[in-house]
C-alpha cells in the first residue's frame, strides 16, 4: 500500500493486516520487521513507502539462501572468509551419499552397539601421520583449547613471547590458554627466543611446552627461535610434554610449512591442527 503526503505512525497498519495477504508461513514475522523500520523511518521524518511489497521484499529475501557462490579474487587461495578450501569432488559424493539416508556415524556395525564417530578418522590419521592415536573436534581454537585444559589446567605453559599470536576470528593464544585454566609463562623475546629461555623457566609448576607455528606472518632480520627438536629435548629432560600448533596444518611437504608427521618426528608429544585449510577439508580441529 502506498502513503501520499505525510506519514503518521497511526497509519501504520497492524501485523495482522499486513500479512493478511500473504499465505507464506513467514509472513508475520516478516510484517513485523517491516512495521518495525517503517516506524523507525517516520520517527526521523522518511515515507516508510510501499509496505506491501517491502513486505513482498522482506519474505524474498528471507528465503534466499545465505550462503552463495562468490568468485575469489583476493590472491588468497585459502580464504578463510569465503569458505576457506573448496572440497573436493570426490568427498562432495560421499557427502551426499552418507547424507541421503541413515549411516553407521556411531555405530559400531561388528559388535552390534554404539560406537563413536571419532573411529572413523582416528585410524586414517594415525596412518597419515604416524601418531599413536587422534581425535577431530570443531576447530583448531578448539583443539588447543581442550589439549590445555586436560594438561595443564592450573598450571604454568610456556611459550616464546614471539608465538602469542593472533588468529583468524580474533583468538589470540593467551586469551585461548586464560580460558583453558592454564597460566602463560612468557619466555625469551619477541624477535629471538632459544631453547635455554625454556630450560631456564621450567618450573614446579610447569606443566607443557607449547610451540605455536607462525602461519600468518613472519618475524624477519635478527631473529632465531630454537628447533623443534631441541625443545623436545627440553622437555623430555623435565619429563614434560610438548605441544605443537601448527596452525593451517599439513600432510603434504610443501614450501615453509611444517607436516604432522615432520613435527611428530622431531619429538612433538602432540600436534594440532586445522582439518579446513591446507588440508582442504570440512571445518575441524585435529590433535595427533
Amino acid at each position: 500500500m502506498a502513503y501520499l503526503g505525510r506519514v503518521e505512525l497511526r497509519d501504520l497498519p497492524s501485523v495482522d493486516e499486513l500479512a493478511r495477504g500473504s499465505r507464506d508461513p513467514l509472513a508475520v514475522d516478516a510484517a513485523r520487521a517491516v512495521l518495525a523500520r517503517a516506524r523507525e523511518e517516520i520517527r526521523a521524518g522518511r515515507d516508510p513507502g510501499d509496505l506491501a511489497a517491502r513486505l513482498e521484499s522482506e519474505l524474498s529475501t528471507a528465503r534466499a539462501p545465505a550462503l552463495r557462490r562468490v568468485l575469489n579474487a583476493t590472491g588468497v587461495i585459502v580464504h578463510t572468509n569465503l569458505g576457506r578450501a573448496p572440497l573436493a569432488a570426490a568427498a562432495l559424493e560421499r557427502v551426499a551419499e552418507a547424507g541421503r539416508g541413515y549411516s553407521n556415524l556411531e555405530y559400531d556395525l561388528a559388535r552390534g552397539a554404539r560406537g563413536s564417530r571419532q573411529d572413523h578418522v582416528t585410524g586414517i590419521l594415525r596412518r597419515l601421520t604416524g601418531a599413536e592415536s587422534a581425535i577431530v573436534v570443531n576447530n583448531n581454537a578448539g583443539a588447543l583449547l581442550l589439549t590445555l585444559a586436560a594438561l595443564a589446567e592450573g598450571r604454568d605453559v610456556l611459550v616464546s613471547r614471539g608465538e602469542l599470536i593472533e588468529i583468524g576470528d580474533g583468538f589470540r593464544i593467551p586469551d585461548v590458554l586464560a580460558r583453558s585454566g592454564a597460566r602463560l609463562v612468557e619466555v625469551g623475546t619477541t624477535n629471538r627466543t632459544r631453547a635455554a629461555d625454556y630450560e631456564r623457566a621450567v618450573a614446579a609448576e610447569t606443566a607443557l611446552l607449547l610451540r605455536v607455528h607462525q602461519s600468518n606472518f613472519r618475524v624477519v632480520g635478527f631473529t632465531e627461535q630454537p628447533g623443534l627438536a631441541d625443545l623436545a629435548a627440553v622437555a623430555r629432560r623435565h619429563g614434560l610434554p610438548l605441544l605443537d600448533d601448527l596452525g593451517s596444518g599439513a600432510l603434504l611437504e610443501l614450501s615453509d610449512e611444517p607436516t604432522a608427521q615432520a613435527s611428530l618426528a622431531a619429538g612433538a608429544d602432540l600436534v594440532c591442527f586445522s582439518g579446513d585449510k591446507l588440508l582442504g577439508g570440512p571445518q575441524a580441529g585435529i590433535v595427533v
